[in-house]
């Protein structure tokens, strides 16, 4: 950004600050913290700020203007996901027959979650008399979303999107000792060691669920690590089989409109998972469900159209919106596109309820070490960030009383994103004291 038009930047934001009839903004910090500062120099930013009680928006710089959201694409699929999905996750379509449990996935996430409450889906499982029978014939989707970079397969964040998801998707290893225990069990025996100068981790073969460790290092006491295991319609009866004792079968057989609705955990549990620590596994299967709902069929892709018409029809400017969790690069999306989600969700969620789900700055999920720790949080918002992007779009309650909302978009930065956090803090902070 040129001076000058850091200097326009300013003055246009302490006249619309000041024109909202509370106390002045600092302009004099404001104007020099901005216009001495070279952190945003380069950078392509927006930045929009809403005024909820007044219904008004009060400052708004290059926000007509598209950015790569990260994982800011996680308002999107929760704003869909509140108005989709009611008070509780469908686990399951079954149907029941004298003989016969014939089940659905439905995409819930949270079944055997290693990070989730247990559910009552297990033990539905387990006290079926009939034999059970897995079908996945209402899955269209795909396993990963458009974009999604190839090489992220063995990282936790980027496990595969199935119908019946189970333990994450995710084989959880721990130290014992100089060997390492697998979570699940089945995956036990599939650990093998190979010769690697590397450091001490488990990486999967690419093609299959090989966890290659290397041969003659042991790991660290505190060893921890989570892989994302290939995934197969096959491998999901073997594993639902393994947890409830009795064979699992797989059949192909289309979704039946009498099959009844098993329901699992409440949504705001997986609500908060998402947003606190930007789960991504959590937030592609939220919008899995909804592709059932909204379109018939487990698909994100499908889903998300859907939701674009039935939801997000009035936003200012076209959207391209292709994952739920932002993982794609693909995603373009403008600040003020995310203050108008940001205040339909305002006006539909109580927002002590929000606040709840949202991560808090210096309390809680990805905020929690932005600023110092606090028992009284200004900002409520989701953070969205990966290489040469940095954004931040939420809610900020100021010294007054007032709540507002915003989107500070940054992308195509060189500088580490340490400096554009703290950037981003230090003008969020000036806002709040007005």
């Amino acid at each position: 950004m040129k001076k000058r038009s850091i200097v326009g930047f300013v003055i246009g934001c302490v006249v619309s600050l000041t024109a909202c009839q509370t106390s002045k903004l600092s302009s004099k910090k404001l104007g020099k913290l901005l216009s001495e500062s070279s952190t945003f120099s380069q950078n392509h930013t927006g930045f929009v700020l809403y005024d909820l009680s007044e219904q008004k928006e009060v400052f708004n710089y290059q926000g007509n203007r598209y950015f790569q959201p990260a994982s800011n694409t996680k308002i999107l699929t929760y704003y869909v996901s509140q108005r989709t999905l009611g008070d509780s996750l469908p686990a399951l379509k079954y149907v029941t027959n004298a003989d016969s449990l014939i089940i659905w996935g439905m995409g819930d996430p949270s079944f055997l979650s290693p990070s989730m409450p247990t559910s009552k889906v297990l033990d539905f499982l387990k006290s079926s008399p009939q034999k059970i029978y897995f079908s996945a014939n209402n899955f269209t989707g795909k396993h990963y979303g458009p974009g999604w970079a190839w090489d992220d397969y063995n990282d936790d964040y980027a496990s595969e999107i199935t119908p019946l998801p189970i333990h994450g998707n995710v084989v959880g290893f721990k130290a014992n000792g100089n060997s390492l225990i697998a979570n699940p069990a089945y995956f036990q025996d599939k650990i093998v060691s190979v010769k690697s100068p590397n450091n001490f981790s488990v990486t999967r073969v690419e093609s299959n669920n090989t966890f290659e460790i290397p041969q003659g290092k042991a790991p660290k006491a505190n060893f921890e690590q989570e892989v994302p295991f290939k995934t197969s319609n096959k491998l999901t009866t073997e594993l639902l089989a393994s947890v409830v004792g009795k064979p699992v079968t797989l059949i192909d057989a289309p979704l039946r409109s009498s099959a009844k609705t098993l329901m699992s955990l409440p949504v705001d549990t997986v609500f908060a998972r998402m947003l606190h620590v930007s789960d991504n596994m959590m937030a592609e299967h939220l919008m899995l469900m909804c592709g059932q709902i909204l379109a018939g069929e487990l698909n994100v892709k499908k889903g998300i159209e859907k939701a674009k018409t039935n939801y997000l029809n009035t936003l200012p400017d076209a959207i391209t919106w292709v994952d739920g969790s932002g993982l794609s690069r693909y995603n373009m999306i403008t600040p003020r596109d995310l203050v108008m989600v940001l205040r339909q969700i305002y006006q539909e969620v109580p927002q002590e309820k929000l606040f709840k789900v949202l991560p808090a700055v210096g309390q809680s999920g990805t905020l929690k070490s932005l600023m110092p720790k606090t028992d009284k949080p200004f900002i409520f918002a989701k953070s969205g960030s990966f290489s040469n992007n940095y954004n931040l779009s939420g809610y900020l309650v100021t010294k007054q009383g007032k709540v507002l909302c915003f989107s500070l978009m940054n992308n195509n930065f060189v500088k580490p994103m340490s400096e554009i956090r703290k950037e981003v803090v230090k003008i969020l902070t000036e806002i709040y004291q007005y």
